[in-house]
C-alpha cells in the first residue's frame, strides 16, 4: 500500500513537471514571438522615420493645394542620412492629394576665402542660389526640378541641374526620364546643390561641380528601386542616356543630344542593412565613349569605364564617408590604356550635450592621373587635407569654417582659410 502511495506521488510530481515544462515552453515561444514582433515594429518605425526625414529634406511635403505655389516649411537641420537627398525620394505622394501641385524650396550660401593661391580669388564670394521644384502629377507620377544661379565675374549663370519626371510602379521599380546627378558615386546623389545639405563647405575634388574626373550629370532614362533582400536592404539604379560631350567639354553632358552614336550606361547597387541604420555600402559602374572632336571624321575615340565603391556611415555622431573611383580610358585605335584613381575619406562627429550645434570634421583627398592621360586633363592631388567645423545657427542655417592644405603636383602647395554661411528656406 505504501509503495502504491509513493508511485502515485511520483506520477503526480512528473505530471506537474511536465505541465511546468510545457508552460515554460509556451512562455518561451510567446516571448520569442513578442520579440520578433518588437523587432518588426522597430524596423517599421526606423523606415517611417527615414521616410519622414526624406520628405523634410527633399522639400516635397505633399499638401492639398491645387493651384497655389507654396513654400515648404523644413523642420529639421539634420543634414544627412544615407541617401536622403536622392531624387529617388524626391516625392512621396499621399492618398487624397490633389494634382497637380507645386512645392518650392531654396538654398543659398555666402563664402569668404583667404588663400595663398593665385588661382583662388580671395574675399567674399556669393555661392550658388538654388531652387528646388517638386510636383505630384498623379498618385504615381511626379516631377522634380532644380535650378541654380552661380556668380560669375560679370553676371550670374543659370543652369537646369535636374529635371526629372518619374513613374512609381511600386517600391521595386521606379522609371524616370530627364537630367540627373549621375549615380556614379555616393556623394553625387546624396548631396546635391545647396551647401546647407553637406557638412563641409565644398564637395570632394573628384565630384566638384565643373570638374572633369567623374561625370556629374546624366541625361536619359533611369530605373531604380529596391531588390527583395530582407534585412540586407539592397537597392539598384540602372540608366541609359547621353554621356559626356567632347574632351574639351568633358564636364558637360549631352543635354541637346549625344555627341556620338554611343549611349552611356550607368548601374549601381547598394545595401542599407536594417539592423545597422545609417550604414550604406555600394558600388557602381559607368560606360561611355568619349570623342575628341565630332566635326573631325578622323579622330581618336576613347572607351571610358568608371568603377567606384563607397562605405558610408551617417549618424551625425559619427559621420564616416569613404569613396574610391577608377577611371579607365582606352584608345580605340591603339588599345593603349590609362587608369586614373581618386579617393577621399571624411570623418565628422556632432558633439554631445550643450555643444551639439558643433560638428567638427576632417577630410583627406587624393587624385592620380598618369602622365599623358589624353582625356581627363585634371591636376594630380597628392594630398588634400581639410579640417574644420560646422555650427548650426538654427534648424535652417549653418556657419562653417575650415582650413585647407593641398599639395598639387602641378600647382605646388597652397593653403588657406574658408568660411561659409549656408541656409535653406
Amino acid at each position: 500500500m505504501q509503495r502504491l502511495a509513493w508511485k502515485c506521488a511520483l506520477f503526480v510530481l512528473l505530471m506537474a513537471c511536465g505541465a511546468w515544462a510545457e508552460d515554460a515552453a509556451d512562455q518561451a515561444a510567446a516571448i520569442k514571438s513578442l520579440m520578433q514582433r518588437v523587432d518588426a515594429l522597430e524596423k517599421e518605425v526606423r523606415e517611417l522615420r527615414q521616410q519622414n526625414e526624406q520628405l523634410k529634406i527633399g522639400a516635397v511635403e505633399p499638401q492639398p493645394a491645387v493651384t497655389e505655389t507654396t513654400v515648404a516649411q523644413p523642420e529639421s537641420s539634420a543634414p544627412a542620412v544615407a541617401g536622403m537627398h536622392d531624387h529617388l525620394n524626391a516625392h512621396q505622394p499621399e492618398a487624397g492629394e490633389s494634382y497637380p501641385n507645386l512645392k518650392l524650396r531654396g538654398f543659398g550660401n555666402v563664402d569668404y576665402v583667404s588663400a595663398d593661391s593665385k588661382s583662388q580669388p580671395s574675399g567674399f564670394v556669393m555661392g550658388q542660389f538654388v531652387m528646388h521644384f517638386s510636383s505630384a502629377l498623379s498618385k504615381k507620377t511626379s516631377f522634380f526640378g532644380e535650378l541654380s544661379f552661380t556668380a560669375q565675374q560679370n553676371n550670374y549663370s543659370a543652369d537646369v541641374e535636374r529635371a526629372i519626371i518619374r513613374y512609381d510602379m511600386n517600391d521595386y521599380l521606379k522609371v524616370s526620364f530627364g537630367r540627373y546627378h549621375t549615380p556614379v558615386n555616393y556623394w553625387n546623389t546624396a548631396f546635391h546643390h545647396g551647401a546647407w545639405l553637406q557638412t563641409t563647405i565644398s564637395r570632394p575634388e573628384m565630384v566638384r561641380f565643373g570638374g572633369r574626373f567623374l561625370p556629374i550629370h546624366f541625361v536619359g532614362a533611369l530605373a531604380e528601386g529596391r531588390i527583395p533582400s530582407g534585412g540586407l536592404g539592397l537597392n539598384y539604379n540602372f540608366g541609359v542616356g547621353n554621356g559626356r560631350q567632347t574632351i574639351s567639354l568633358l564636364s558637360r553632358d549631352g543635354d541637346a543630344g549625344d555627341v556620338n552614336s554611343n549611349r552611356a550606361f550607368v548601374a549601381s547597387v547598394f545595401a542599407r542593412p536594417a539592423g545597422l541604420y545609417g550604414l550604406q555600402v555600394g558600388a557602381s559602374m559607368y560606360r561611355d565613349k568619349v570623342s575628341v572632336d565630332v566635326a573631325n571624321p578622323v579622330q581618336s575615340h576613347y572607351r571610358e569605364w568608371i568603377t567606384s565603391g563607397h562605405i558610408v556611415y551617417e549618424k551625425e555622431s559619427p559621420e564616416v564617408l569613404l569613396e574610391f573611383a577608377n577611371v579607365r580610358h582606352r584608345d580605340l585605335l591603339s588599345n593603349q590604356v590609362w587608369d586614373s584613381q581618386a579617393a577621399y575619406a571624411q570623418f565628422a562627429y556632432r558633439l554631445p550635450g550643450v555643444a551639439k550645434k558643433f560638428k567638427p570634421y576632417y577630410r583627406y583627398e587624393y587624385i592620380h592621373a598618369p602622365v599623358g592621360e589624353p582625356v581627363l586633363g585634371v591636376p594630380n592631388l597628392k594630398g588634400g587635407q581639410t579640417v574644420g567645423t560646422r555650427y548650426d545657427i538654427t534648424d535652417f542655417a549653418a556657419f562653417k569654417a575650415e582650413y585647407r592644405h593641398w599639395n598639387r603636383t602641378q600647382n605646388e602647395k597652397f593653403q588657406g582659410f574658408w568660411a561659409q554661411t549656408a541656409f535653406t528656406f
